[in-house]
């Protein structure tokens, strides 16, 4: 990504469209399409397929709005950034206005898409998903505390719940699951990433763990995490939401993070931290991939 900064954006299409954060919009509707699979007992019908992919655009242009919102307010910080100087918004390509339009412009598309086509809960949740992460988390959280993404991880963990909710209308025990699986996997997930990138991260002032309680401390709670982690992908298998098919994926997997998380903590290099942090999303889309393949193997 960096290699993008040394030139701009060849047109606004690109500029805007880049302001949504692509590659982390599709991780946020898979798992989403995730939870929608999983909420319908065998086969889709070509009614619900078609009510899967409305819900999957309504979330997608709100989660873009989110995101675009996330790159207005922290500009700023984005361009003392190695990793985010390329974004538009960092790089003074569009206004702010321009920004906060598009962003509105998506979420009240996105939000009525959901209303009108999906049900009220969804839209709800949604929304609440947008204020969470860009105004909550961006906005108070980042700024002002080391576990911010933590906290902030809730926003990130609903999208399975989302899915669930667009198909039954209703929050269930088994969307909730998915739900904390993604959330005590945002922080072994983040941290990772912020160990190599700590000076970036200390140049833009906010107080990522690495920056304020060290490298050694940020490794340990990796790799705690990803223990606590372990014990919660083996859930769905123990409430028979899934089979043994799961569960395989989920050993297997578990112990590759937890392998990496312990590698990490006994000896540390940002290349291993950069692997860490790209195994993570190899295991949180596996791990899902493996619920579905095991949802209809099983029906």
């Amino acid at each position: 990504m960096t290699e993008l900064a040394a030139t701009p954006m060849p047109n606004r299409f690109a500029q805007f469209y880049a302001l949504t954060k692509p590659k982390v919009v599709q991780l946020i509707v898979f798992c989403a399409l995730i939870g929608m699979v999983l909420a319908v007992p065998g086969v889709p019908s070509g009614a619900e397929l078609l009510r899967m992919a409305v819900a999957c655009a309504g979330i997608w242009l709100v989660a873009g709005a989110a995101a675009a919102f996330n790159c207005l307010v922290e500009q700023s910080i984005d361009a003392r950034m190695k990793r985010t100087a390329w974004r538009p918004t960092a790089r003074g390509e569009l206004s702010n206005m321009q920004t906060l339009m598009f962003s509105a412009a998506l979420c009240i598309a996105g939000s009525a898409i959901l209303i009108l086509w999906i049900n009220a809960i969804t839209m709800w949740l949604t929304f609440a998903t947008f204020v969470g992460y860009a105004v909550i988390y961006t906005v108070i959280l980042k700024p002002l505390t080391p576990q911010n993404i933590v906290i902030g991880g809730a926003s990130g963990a609903m999208p399975p719940v989302l899915g669930w909710a667009a198909m039954t209308g209703d929050v269930s025990p088994q969307a909730l699951l998915l739900f904390l699986i993604i959330f005590l996997w945002t922080p072994p997930h983040f941290w990772a990433l912020a160990l190599y990138r700590v000076e970036d991260y200390r140049k833009s002032g906010l107080p990522m763990l690495p920056v304020t309680h060290g490298n050694y401390y940020t490794r340990v709670q990796v790799l705690l995490y990803t223990v606590v982690l372990f014990a919660a992908g083996l859930l769905p298998f123990i409430i028979q939401m899934s089979s043994w098919i799961y569960l395989v994926a989920a050993v297997v997997l578990g112990a590759g993070f937890f392998g990496y998380a312990f590698a990490l903590w006994r000896n540390y290099s940002d290349a291993l931290a950069r692997k860490t942090f790209r195994f993570s999303l190899v295991y949180l889309s596996l791990l899902f991939v493996a619920l579905l393949v095991d949802h209809y193997v099983t029906w």
